[in-house]
């Protein structure tokens, strides 16, 4: 007897933790890309990105015209060249190449280095503001909804867009 008693304890008492810690979380969401987005900040930020990497596009499209032109030299005029000056040619056109892949391998990780340095200050106001917002409703936890997340159903009174977006007073 003493020990379905001690049973029922255990029980009850493991009931009550549970329901304790569930009344605790709260857990909302927000969909923080479509947030960043709405910001005027990033319009701002966003121009200057696409200006930063049109330097980039146009240096590219400069050495793109100069292998095209090489390549129709090379085709046009590559049954009556030498065996020495073929492959010097090929080498030439392959070096250009390899300088296009590696100057667009670089571009490419400035313009995002470029990219994260502009939009962090952004990100970190939109962080703030839900980070406030979700202190003042009392939620736990809030997950993000954007690019696929694993919110599959959820409740309107959860979404904290339009909490977030009043206190950053964004429409």
């Amino acid at each position: 007897m003493k020990r379905v008693f001690k049973v029922a304890l255990v029980a009850v008492c493991i009931l009550f933790v549970g329901n304790f810690a569930k009344a605790q979380t709260k857990i909302g969401y927000i969909n923080f890309g479509e947030l960043v987005r709405n910001m005027p900040e990033f319009k701002t930020v966003q121009t200057s990105i696409e200006s930063y990497q049109k330097q980039f596009v146009d240096q590219l499209t400069v050495m793109n015209n100069e292998y095209q032109q090489k390549g129709k030299e090379y085709q046009a005029t590559q049954g009556s060249m030498t065996d020495a000056i073929r492959s010097a040619k090929q080498a030439e056109l392959a070096d250009i190449q390899k300088r296009m892949q590696d100057y667009n391998t670089d571009a490419q990780q400035k313009v995002d280095a470029k990219s994260n340095e502009l939009i962090k200050p952004i990100t970190d106001k939109a962080k703030a503001a839900v980070s406030q917002v979700a202190k003042a409703k009392g939620y736990t936890y809030v997950l993000d909804s954007s690019q696929g997340s694993p919110i599959l159903v959820s409740p309107d009174g959860d979404d904290l867009m339009p909490a977030v977006k009043a206190s950053l007073g964004l429409k």
